[in-house]
């Protein structure tokens, strides 16, 4: 089925440009409070579920070993734009971890926000590893490594254990079947898999409430959601629209944009 106009772009007061989407609402029990558009059709999530890669830092014991602060599993759960406070947190965690930014595998690019762009080219230096907007992501990658003694070096690849422990967090919360013929390759170089829109607002359904979840697994969300809304500004950045939605609604709302247009949260 074709996804319906959700938006139109307008000059002139003439239509210039449509967009077609698809969007769920669910409640606790996963039933289907308000939806348009093809809901079963497999898509790539993107940065959207950065918190359900999070568990894998609870499942590895990662949070445990190197006793991870909120503010730490909140840049994991990032997309930062490389602002001072991101930098910080980002080095913070590789030191408390025993890694540098040359362990990251997300490659380099030049941080998102202006400001922090141009001071960077003013100094005379270029862009790194730490830049990149899922540096977070990639250094609590590295903790699971280390946290269950595998080799760094291949993190980001399919078969490296710290992703298998990644794709098994995500199975779980959404109740999706991962398939090896349904997963991509992130803009940031690790694995992305797809899988039905309806199954992602399950998965965040599940963490915001914590039905059907085991107790573990229940503490370990409802820790990650606590540093994400303590910590609004690390996951995105001055003027990004999930940091500026969480710190309007504080607690009552975790949000988390995804590239391609994908948007996921939990009330």
């Amino acid at each position: 089925m074709a996804n319906p106009v959700l938006a139109e772009l307008k000059r002139s007061n003439r239509v210039e440009n449509i967009h077609r989407g698809a969007f769920v609402v669910v409640d606790e029990n996963g039933k289907i409070c308000f939806s348009a558009g093809d809901v079963d059709r497999a898509i790539f999530p993107r940065s959207a579920i950065k918190s359900m890669q999070a568990l894998a830092l609870f499942k590895s014991g990662a949070v445990q070993k190197f006793d991870l602060s909120n503010a730490q599993i909140a840049i994991c759960c990032a997309s930062h734009h490389a602002e001072p406070r991101h930098i910080e947190a980002v080095s913070g965690l590789l030191e408390t971890i025993g890694c540098t930014a040359d362990d990251l595998e997300c490659g380099a690019h030049a941080p998102s926000n202006r400001r922090a762009r141009n001071a960077l080219f003013e100094a005379g230096e270029k862009p790194g590893n730490i830049h990149n907007n899922c540096s977070g992501k990639h250094a609590g990658m590295l903790a699971v490594a280390k946290a269950i003694g595998v080799p760094l070096k291949g993190d980001s690849e399919r078969n490296h254990m710290a992703q298998f422990l990644v794709r098994q967090s995500i199975e779980e919360l959404t109740g999706a079947s991962l398939s090896s013929q349904m997963c991509g390759t992130d803009g940031c170089s690790v694995p992305t898999w797809a899988a039905p829109l309806k199954s992602f607002a399950d998965g965040f359904a599940r963490m915001a409430t914590g039905k059907n979840l085991d107790q573990k697994t229940r503490q370990a969300t409802n820790r990650i959601f606590d540093a994400i809304v303590e910590n609004p500004f690390l996951v995105g950045g001055s003027g990004t629209f999930d940091t500026e939605v969480m710190e309007h609604f504080g607690s009552r709302l975790v949000c988390k944009i995804g590239a391609q247009g994908v948007f996921c949260g939990a009330i």
